[in-house]
């Protein structure tokens, strides 16, 4: 049997038709259907990206992390937060994180990074003791937890809420948050806006045009509710490229899920995946100018 991620269950919300996130286009046509599930996902017919449309307000989709489900996402977050930081560390080696760190401490100095969508602040706290000054954002209770159990600067916020000066970080990481956004190129903007000139931008998002989403279709473990926008390499790069940022290099891994074959084929197909670039999730290391 193949589990989905993690996602609130599907509810009864007000949904309009809304352009395509990525080119305005107005044009659509059938991609996955998850009609047991109560969703369906629709392809642009201009540019490609793969989205849920008509869609819910940006209010009624923060509720389902705040007040309706917000302690169920917690107790999720808090389970799995060792895996999920492990991950985590293994998506940022590949990127060469610590040569980022390095050229960032050349000076002597602390540099800052915002972590959005932080979760229960595993990373932050990571970051943290490597000397690193840190700031979260997170919508869900999981702030507040990181705020008492860790001590972490996190916001109970969006990013643009958050009203950071300009130019203060000198990198952002999003870890499966784009996926979730109503308005993903808006996270883009106000990312650029408060990262320095020359700064990281980190984000992980799940891949449609990996190994494991064209073999499974609508049972794609990332094919969730929760997930408004699938993006493939194509369809990230040219989003990032629209609101100036520079795409540096795409890192991807997991090539089937756990329990679709035996442990051997598994471990074979995770590797094969990794290497040719079609993995199941990916990472984007995106620069500011």
């Amino acid at each position: 049997m193949i589990l989905k991620t993690w996602s609130t269950p599907v509810t009864a919300e007000a949904r309009r038709p809304v352009p395509c996130a990525l080119c305005g286009g107005g044009r659509f046509k059938p991609a996955l259907s998850c009609a047991r599930e109560g969703f369906a996902y629709v392809k642009c017919a201009v540019c490609g990206l793969v989205q849920i449309n008509p869609q819910p307000a940006d209010d009624d989709v923060q509720r389902r992390y705040g007040q309706s489900f917000g302690d169920e996402y917690l107790a999720y977050e808090i389970k799995n937060e060792a895996a999920f930081l492990d991950l985590q560390q293994r998506a940022l080696d590949d990127a060469g994180f610590d040569l980022i760190e390095r050229e960032l401490m050349m000076d002597g100095g602390s540099p800052a990074v915002v972590d959005v969508g932080c979760a229960t602040g595993a990373l932050l706290a990571f970051l943290r003791d490597r000397g690193w000054r840190t700031t979260g954002v997170e919508i869900s209770p999981s702030a507040d937890y990181a705020r008492q159990q860790r001590g972490l600067d996190v916001r109970r916020q969006t990013l643009a809420d958050c009203q950071f000066p300009p130019e203060t970080f000198d990198v952002a990481v999003a870890s499966h948050l784009i996926e979730h956004l109503n308005d993903p190129g808006a996270f883009f903007r106000e990312a650029r806006r408060v990262l320095r000139p020359g700064a990281y931008l980190l984000l992980t998002t799940p891949n449609i045009s990996g190994f494991q989403a064209r073999l499974m279709g609508s049972r794609w473990r990332s094919a969730i509710f929760d997930h408004l926008y699938l993006f493939s390499k194509r369809t990230v790069t040219a989003m990032l490229a629209a609101y100036g940022f520079t795409v540096e290099g795409i890192y991807t891994w997991g090539g089937l899920a756990a329990g679709i074959a035996p442990a051997p084929v598994k471990a074979f197909a995770d590797r094969a995946a990794k290497s040719l670039g079609v993995g199941d999730v990916m990472l984007i290391k995106a620069r500011k100018p």
